[in-house]
């Protein structure tokens, strides 16, 4: 993987390409810093810078571009200004169809060292270690960039799958929803049958409950009428007497 970093700034401008991969030795392409001057236009300071990472993405073609992600309560002027250098490098990589990953300082200063609260000297000392760089990156800029290339070589990795396996699971879960909807349209089904079942039984209960009782009352009268038989062959009259 080929990563573009971006530290933003208008005065100053980092920026780093590096190669490699977890596990594997990471190799510096280039690096350098774009300048503008102070008493220059918001307009022609943002276009430099523009036109100066346009160079750079054309001629290092990177995989992805990791631009530090501005955050701070204090020096609103400062950060603005490098928010909005920020945003051109993301513009920039959006029209190469280039992914950008944003990545905080802290994020940056654990990955390289091992410390989120690490100062610039020692991100400088071990961006330099692990690039086997001969000298520091200077200056501090420079090297900033290149700890954001290492930062995204290093995350990328997990981010990118962490990123597939998010949107494999927002592609199942319409098949799971449609799953739950026809397994529960076939427990209703099988609901419905087995309650027509059972209706159908109670229906032949009282069907045979019925016909008993109609077969009961009928040996009942046919017994009354045998009876009342032998009585009259036995000379009985209705007065209850012998005739």
């Amino acid at each position: 993987m080929r990563v573009l970093g971006v530290d933003p700034g208008l005065t100053r401008c980092g920026l780093g390409v590096v190669d490699g991969a977890p596990g594997r030795p990471l190799v510096m392409v280039c690096t350098d810093v774009v300048r503008t001057p102070a008493e220059a236009g918001i307009g022609d300071r943002l276009l430099a810078i523009e036109q100066q990472i346009e160079e750079w993405l054309i001629a290092y073609r990177p995989d992805a571009v990791a631009v530090e992600r501005v955050f701070s309560q204090h020096n609103v002027r400062t950060v603005m200004g490098t928010a909005q250098a920020g945003a051109v490098a993301i513009v920039c990589a959006a029209r190469h169809g280039i992914p950008v990953a944003l990545h905080t300082p802290s994020e940056v200063k654990a990955a390289v060292t091992g410390s989120g609260r690490a100062d610039k000297a020692q991100v400088t000392a071990m961006v330099t270690r692990l690039l086997r760089l001969p000298d520091a990156p200077r200056p501090a800029d420079a090297a900033d960039a290149l700890a954001l290339a290492i930062c995204h070589i290093w995350r990328g990795g997990a981010q990118a799958r962490l990123a597939a396996a998010q949107a494999q699971a927002t592609q199942a879960r319409p098949a799971q929803a449609r799953t739950a909807q026809v397994r529960a349209a076939q427990t209703q089904a099988a609901q419905v049958r087995a309650a027509q079942v059972r209706a159908a039984q109670v229906r032949a209960a009282q069907v045979r409950a019925a016909q008993t009782q109609a077969a009961q009352v009928g040996a009942a009268q046919a017994r009354a009428g045998t009876e009342q038989a032998a009585l009259r062959r036995a000379g009985w009259g209705q007065a209850g007497g012998p005739r």
